[in-house]
């Protein structure tokens, strides 16, 4: 089994640097993780807003009824979402997620976007999305302060062992630190060749934060959803940059899109059904890349963000502008 190196967070625990996200995983979900944890993956990043945590955690409490691994050797990750950012509403929510993991607390526990949205009753619609029950994006007066102490409190009462943001841009980072009694141990932001955020990489590492880059090859993980900046940006794993280099090493370009980002130090969740791949995923710290090879990649930046809410919510949430 590869032995995948672990990165230290600054609160002294420490995560995978490849994990397995479960964006999209709607089919057989308690069997992708099972197998996932017996190819070797250790690290499971889910969300509520993936709808998918109760099949999660059936295929974790398989693997560990039958011996494969000991809860403490997982890292579990899930994240709050936007339409649950009242104070009074974080405990509650991330208890029912406990239970639908059918687990006592979370490794880390994100902020999922850095904005409030109206309340909905995950008994009328789960997951909410970014609607509420009239079609509408409607915000909330919710601050990051307010909901970001209000994880503070989690850690507290030990419901969960490090706060994680997502989506967070330097600005609202900065801010946040002012005011963050524990800090945050984790940033997770779409990153790819086609979007390298070599400055907000470089903040984090200043501020002591891990960053985990999501969505690491680029268009592929939209083209299923039928978006248009997917469907009119050339593929990665077939940019003659990345195919050659993958040739050169005898690697795969998913192998080499993985290595880009882990071998500059950040942690990576790629996803994938294929027992083969599954494997080639995590194989893919088992080789470097030259420094000029490094910069060809990272030279192929477009500044493309395709998880851009006002992309697919009528031009809504300039989260990013």
């Amino acid at each position: 089994m590869v032995q995948v190196p672990n990165i230290k967070l600054n609160n002294g625990l420490e995560i995978p640097a490849v994990g397995f996200g479960l964006w999209k995983v709607t089919e057989n979900t308690a069997d992708v993780v099972y197998e996932a944890i017996k190819a070797g993956y250790r690290l499971f990043d889910g969300a509520f807003d993936y709808g998918n945590e109760k099949e999660a955690g059936k295929g974790v409490k398989r693997a560990i009824d039958e011996g494969l691994v000991k809860r403490e050797d997982l890292v579990i990750v899930s994240k709050l979402w936007n339409t649950f950012h009242e104070k009074e509403r974080v405990e509650p929510i991330t208890r029912q997620q406990l239970e639908w993991w059918g687990l006592d607390y979370f490794d880390i526990f994100y902020i999922h976007f850095p904005v409030a949205l109206q309340y909905v009753d995950p008994k009328d619609s789960y997951p909410s999305g970014w609607h509420n029950l009239e079609g509408k994006v409607v915000e909330s007066k919710a601050s990051i302060q307010e909901t970001y102490q209000a994880l503070e409190h989690l850690v507290d009462i030990g419901l969960v062992k490090s706060i994680g943001i997502s989506n967070f841009q330097g600005a609202l980072i900065i801010d946040l630190l002012r005011y963050a009694r524990i800090p945050p141990a984790v940033l997770q932001v779409e990153i790819h060749p086609y979007l390298v955020q070599t400055a907000l990489v470089d903040l984090a590492k200043e501020k002591n934060i891990v960053v985990t880059a999501y969505s690491s090859f680029g268009p592929l993980s939209f083209v299923e959803l039928g978006w248009d900046s997917a469907h009119s940006t050339p593929p990665l794993f077939e940019n003659p940059v990345i195919t050659g280099i993958a040739k050169k090493h005898g690697k795969t370009p998913a192998q080499v899109l993985l290595r880009w980002a882990t071998q500059r130090g950040l942690a990576v969740i790629p996803k994938s059904y294929s027992p083969q791949r599954l494997r080639e995923n995590l194989e893919h710290i088992n080789f470097n890349l030259t420094e000029d090879e490094l910069k060809q990649i990272t030279g192929l930046n477009k500044d493309i963000r395709f998880n851009n809410p006002p992309d697919y919510l009528n031009g809504t949430l300039y989260i990013f502008a």
